[in-house]
């Protein structure tokens, strides 16, 4: 750029803009990527903000039974790892290729929220003094853990190769994967039976620090899904030549695949049912959010499933109807303070 010449918003493009240098905001073209930022901030939560006395109490007592106990584990198990993946993805993979400067803030704020995220379950571990070594290597030995994490890791292999560019149609439509695996699949499909789960037993006072902060992950991720599908959506409104009849069943066979692995997952942690959930409501869930995940990417509905979990969607929006902060706790024991 020559010395005196001002970026033109016109000029902005989400890949494959070749005037990035530096993150020159100003001024914006993509004001949905500015909101989300802010958003994000007006967010903002420490796991240690949120008690975990009567969490402690609980499970020490005999009054969760052994099926409960597996569930929270289990989601203990797969969330501690998942998030680092997408942080990494983030960092590694994403951000060298998106070339607009309002999208990148977000996903420094992202990349922030997902550190936020391990360090939540990291806390959990340390107040419940579990058994740190067994929760963070589930993902290598628990199978239904493993393949969903395997699974997210193969969309980021060859965007992590030395040489990769979205320069070619071949590697933007691999970028485009990328991104839908990662905001449809992992944020938008893989995170929500989790969420379900262990949100009722928040609903029924059980376990609510660890309720507590699902909710503000939850809603963190309902922005890092919605951001997404907004910068996926933007990209194909740039690039429509990238939409093609093969690329579009390309992506419906992945989410399919996904929504096999999550249900996999569900049964592996509820094989009995516990708390009014069963196996099968989660069959009908994952199938119900694939849906709504198809058609905000423009994708056609492919499953028939209702929602069983209503409840969920009152959750998701609760950052409309009440502050989360209202009752936050202003002194609190760290995890490292609490006696056992």
């Amino acid at each position: 750029m020559k010395h005196g010449q001002r970026v033109n918003a016109s000029k902005k493009r989400l890949i494959n803009c070749k005037q990035v240098d530096v993150n020159q905001l100003m001024p914006l073209k993509y004001k949905w990527a500015w909101e989300h930022y802010l958003n994000g901030c007006a967010n903002h939560w420490m796991p240690s903000e949120v008690p975990m006395a009567k969490d402690i109490e609980l499970w020490k007592s005999e009054l969760l039974s052994d099926r409960e106990r597996h569930v929270i584990m289990r989601n203990l198990g797969f969330f501690s790892t998942a998030e680092s993946i997408v942080g990494n993805n983030i960092v590694l993979a994403i951000f060298k290729h998106v070339t607009n400067p309002e999208v990148r803030q977000y996903l420094l704020r992202q990349a922030f929220e997902e550190a936020i995220h391990t360090h939540s379950f990291l806390y959990i571990v340390e107040s419940l003094n579990l058994d740190q070594g067994e929760i963070f290597n589930m993902y290598n030995e628990i199978n239904s853990i493993h393949a969903k994490d395997a699974f997210e890791m193969k969309l980021t292999e060859e965007i992590l190769q030395p040489h990769f560019s979205t320069d070619s149609p071949e590697g933007a439509q691999k970028f485009l994967e990328n991104l839908i695996g990662f905001y449809i699949i992992m944020e938008g499909i893989f995170f929500y039976s989790g969420f379900a789960m262990i949100l009722s037993f928040h609903r029924q006072n059980k376990m609510t620090g660890i309720g507590e902060q699902f909710q503000y992950i939850l809603r963190d991720e309902t922005i890092h899904l919605n951001f997404g599908i907004d910068l996926i959506n933007g990209i194909k409104t740039e690039n429509p030549a990238l939409w093609t009849a093969e690329f579009t069943q390309r992506i419906e066979e992945k989410i399919q695949k996904a929504v096999e692995l999550e249900i996999l997952y569900a049964q592996d942690c509820l094989p009995q049912g516990i708390l009014g959930l069963t196996a099968p409501m989660f069959r009908d869930y994952v199938q119900y959010i694939a849906n709504r995940r198809l058609e905000r990417i423009g994708l056609k509905a492919c499953y028939q499933a209702k929602n069983p979990f209503p409840w969920m969607s009152e959750t998701i929006d609760l950052g409309k109807e009440k502050n989360f902060f209202e009752t936050r706790v202003t002194e609190y024991q760290s995890a490292a303070m609490l006696e056992w």
